[in-house]
């Protein structure tokens, strides 16, 4: 019998984004590591300028998934559209946006919470959505692409953005070699369902695909301490009761019982440009 892939899993959702600490901590330990590709925000800002028709004239932007509010802030403040709704299904993660944007000036940022099945949004209210590493916790994407095409204007933009379903490969291996689950490397990528070889046709389904971007992105770890810090908050693998969530323990089990050495590990990020097709001629 399959396990339940995590990300789908709505019974795992609470543990996963239900602080936000934990979040803050793995995007903090994997971006320590990064050493090459872009930014995402700075991406999907890039992409917006380039494609939009009226990059400088926005209304709403919508930023679906919007976690901690990071890609919210900054398309607030370098497309500075006339409002931004950043929507999430977490509050805690939700509470920690609002705090972020306190700071911004002359800029309208609001964040609410919902199910993005079901945007709260009118239908042709955005200029803008943006769906950033949210898609592949849905069963049917495709039914949330629907609901973006909805909310979007005549020739609103969508940006999609995922990963690859071998991101991150290495460090399955270095999980089996260590023996904390042996069986690492053959669990279910957690982005099946939205990856960067299937966003493109999810995004069709609905929308005008006009644009495809793939980006490779590399990390180093530079040791077993710097690289538990993200195991830790890594629900993919089967770890022995108190090591998920301790930071601490994974690094002594993999003292251990591996050298320590820095671990370079790799992710795809796709980035699918699509335009609403209501309003345009046939």
């Amino acid at each position: 019998m399959n396990e339940p892939n995590p990300f789908l899993d709505p019974a795992q959702q609470q543990e996963l984004y239900g602080h936000a600490s934990r979040l803050a901590g793995r995007t903090s330990a994997l971006m320590r590591a990064k050493t090459s590709g872009h930014p995402v925000p700075e991406t999907i800002v890039s992409l917006v300028q380039t494609h939009h028709p009226q990059p400088d004239r926005l209304g709403v932007v919508l930023d679906i998934g919007c976690g901690r509010g990071t890609s919210s802030l900054v398309i607030a403040e370098q497309l500075r559209p006339q409002r931004v709704v950043g929507l999430d299904a977490a509050p805690s993660l939700l509470a920690h946006a609002r705090e972020r944007a306190q700071d911004l000036a002359d800029i309208t940022v609001d964040f609410f919470e919902g199910d993005f099945h079901d945007l709260p949004l009118p239908a042709g209210s955005c200029d803008v959505a943006v769906a950033a590493f949210c898609l592949y916790h849905s069963q049917h994407p495709e039914d949330v692409i629907a609901q973006i095409a909805r909310v979007l204007a005549p020739g609103g933009l969508a940006v999609l953005v995922t990963k690859s379903l071998d991101s991150y490969q290495e460090m399955d291996q270095l999980v089996a070699s260590a023996g904390l689950d042996l069986r690492a490397d053959q669990h279910e990528s957690l982005y099946t369902a939205a990856h960067s070889g299937n966003l493109a046709d999810l995004a069709a389904s609905s929308l005008d695909v006009i644009a495809v971007l793939d980006e490779e992105h590399a990390f180093t770890f530079d040791g077993h301490d710097h690289t538990a810090q993200y195991l830790a908050t890594n629900p993919k693998y089967d770890l022995a009761p108190g090591l998920y969530g301790n930071p601490g323990a994974l690094a002594a089990t993999l003292h251990e019982f591996l050298p320590n050495q820095p671990l370079t590990t790799r992710s795809r990020i796709t980035f699918v440009v699509a335009q609403s097709n209501e309003g345009r001629p046939a």
